[in-house]
C-alpha cells in the first residue's frame, strides 16, 4: 500500500470533485431538510475547487493509494469573525476517504497533513463541522486532539 498525500491539481479536480459529491449525498442523507442539495454537485464543485486552487489562503490535498485519488481534505485560513466569536483560524471546510479506502489510516494521514500545512502557514487553530450522525469522523478529530465547542440545532419554519 503506497499512500501518497499532496497538494492537488487542476488534473485532479474531477477526481476530487466526485469524492465531494459522495460528501454532499452522505451529508444530504443525514438531514435533508439542513444540508443543501444541488443537482450534479460535482460540477459545482470542480469549478469552485479550480477557483480555490488560485487562492493563496486555500488548501486542497488529495490522498493517492496505488496511484488511485482516494480522499481530498479542503481547507482555508480564514479571518476573524465577530458572529462566530471566532479569532482567525484555519478551517477545515472538506475530508472525505472513499469507502474502498477506509479504515486504512489515510484518513488519520490526510487529517495530519492539512494540521500541519494549516500550522505553516501560521493558523494558531483548526475549526471544523461534523454532522452528529457522522460519528467515525468525530472519532477521527477527537483523536488528533479536536474538541466539542458547539452544538449546531436547525429549525424548520
Amino acid at each position: 500500500m503506497a499512500l501518497q498525500i499532496r497538494k492537488a491539481t487542476k488534473r485532479d479536480l474531477p477526481k476530487i470533485a466526485a469524492l465531494a459529491g459522495q460528501l454532499v449525498r452522505q451529508h444530504s442523507a443525514f438531514d435533508a431538510k439542513r444540508f443543501l442539495f444541488i443537482e450534479n454537485p460535482e460540477k459545482g464543485y470542480e469549478w469552485w475547487f479550480g477557483k480555490e486552487l488560485l487562492n493563496k489562503k486555500a488548501l486542497i490535498l488529495c490522498a493517492k493509494l496505488d496511484r488511485e485519488i482516494v480522499g481530498y481534505a479542503y481547507a482555508r485560513l480564514e479571518p476573524r469573525d465577530w458572529n462566530a466569536l471566532l479569532d482567525a483560524h484555519g478551517a477545515l471546510h472538506d475530508i472525505l476517504v472513499a469507502d474502498s479506502a477506509r479504515r486504512k489510516g489515510v484518513g488519520k494521514q490526510l487529517l495530519t497533513r492539512v494540521l500541519a500545512e494549516l500550522r505553516e502557514r501560521g493558523a494558531p487553530r483548526v475549526v471544523l463541522h461534523t454532522a452528529i450522525k457522522n460519528r467515525a469522523a468525530q472519532k477521527l478529530f477527537a483523536s488528533v486532539g479536536f474538541r466539542q465547542t458547539m452544538l449546531e440545532m436547525t429549525c424548520e419554519l
